[in-house]
């Protein structure tokens, strides 16, 4: 197996000695010790870099923005290179980004970085500052940006940062839905808190009451590479499902993940932890029975349930449809799931067993 190619090197052949500037995420986390899945480097000629990258990687190039001009060559392993135009001075360009640590820029081929906000000292101090409060109206998007750059890394804002996100929550659900589903699904349980106690979950109709309910999460710098994270790590799916309610069917989610919501937020906690309970609760909620419990904020002993009925789950039905002797139709349909809540109880075990009480069940 070849190695994975370096970043770095790529890029530089790719520009081949033009000025190139390796900007925003990659240098922050270089700084921070992070994996460097992501390269965006700022360059004259975005598109002829991002075919030339390609052609040497066998990776992947397409327009990120024909707008903007801006390029992306995806590898193999999945690790991505974007070229980013760069039109003018690259103090301008620093300039427009969204936070200092972001704002940080050094030569692709080598030498001392270019700081004009001061983004080094701020990432030294744990602090997220905005470069200016105009970048939020620019891209409002950056406001859920802003806590997912807290949980996940760690950083905090700073006073005046912060003042700044609650000044404009009436803006977080103005991004394209994709975008908001982008940065949401990377938040730890922590990170919906803050969202909340920012106003900006409101804002997106949700509430971080769902979220309590949920048995204890993450800690900031749960999605970081190499963090200890905590006990309990919840799903993406289920944290949007808590945290957003209903508003989370008006975000354009796949098919999948609305009939995941949709069976959540139809939930109902079992009557008890009865084999005939459990089976009707697994009826009307796998295969997500337990994210169902997690939501409702059921007992540990109905997750043990449900856990050790899944265990016990047959590999065969006891009958099967055409063998009741019915006209096809939904009876036959109540009478199988009779059949099978009766298995999962323990009154029936066998074969003749379930025929008899098929043809009770038919003789009504």
């Amino acid at each position: 197996m070849s190695a994975a190619p370096d970043l770095r090197a790529l890029a530089r052949d790719a520009l081949a000695g033009a000025e190139a500037w390796v900007v925003g995420g990659a240098v922050r986390d270089e700084l921070l010790g992070r994996p460097l899945l992501d390269l965006d480097i700022a360059c004259a000629d975005p598109a002829r870099a991002a075919r030339l990258a390609a052609r040497a990687s066998g990776g992947s190039p397409f327009p990120l923005s024909e707008r903007h001009g801006a390029w992306r060559v995806v590898l193999a392993d999945g690790r991505t290179v974007d070229f980013t135009p760069l039109a003018g001075p690259l103090l301008d360009d620093l300039a427009a980004r969204d936070f200092t640590v972001n704002a940080v820029a050094t030569p692709l081929a080598g030498g001392p970085p270019v700081d004009p906000h001061r983004g080094l000292d701020d990432l030294r101090a744990g602090v997220l500052r905005l470069v200016s409060e105009g970048a939020l109206d620019a891209d409002p998007v950056r406001l859920l940006r802003a806590v997912r750059f807290e949980d996940e890394l760690g950083l905090r804002l700073e006073p005046g940062s912060e003042a700044a996100v609650r000044a404009r929550v009436a803006l977080v659900a103005l991004p394209a839905g994709e975008r908001i589903l982008g940065e949401l699904r990377r938040l730890s349980t922590w990170g919906w808190r803050r969202l909340d106690e920012l106003g900006l979950l409101a804002g997106l109709g949700g509430s971080a009451a769902g979220i309590e309910r949920l048995p204890a999460g993450d800690t900031p710098g749960a999605a970081t590479a190499g963090s200890s994270g905590a006990a309990t790590s919840h799903s993406a799916e289920l944290l949007l499902v808590a945290a957003l309610g209903e508003a989370l069917l008006r975000l354009p989610i796949s098919n999948e993940q609305r009939r995941h919501a949709v069976t959540l937020l139809r939930a109902t906690l079992p009557a008890d932890g009865s084999a005939r309970a459990i089976h009707r609760f697994r009826r009307a909620t796998e295969p997500w029975a337990l994210d169902a419990l997690a939501l409702l904020g059921a007992p540990a002993g109905l997750a043990v349930a449900v856990e050790r009925a899944r265990a016990a789950e047959p590999a065969e039905p006891l009958l099967r449809g055409d063998e009741l002797c019915l006209l096809p139709g939904p009876e036959i349909g109540r009478i199988l799931a009779l059949i099978d809540e009766e298995r999962a109880v323990g009154t029936i075990t066998s074969r003749d067993e379930a025929l008899a009480l098929a043809r009770r069940e038919g003789a009504r």
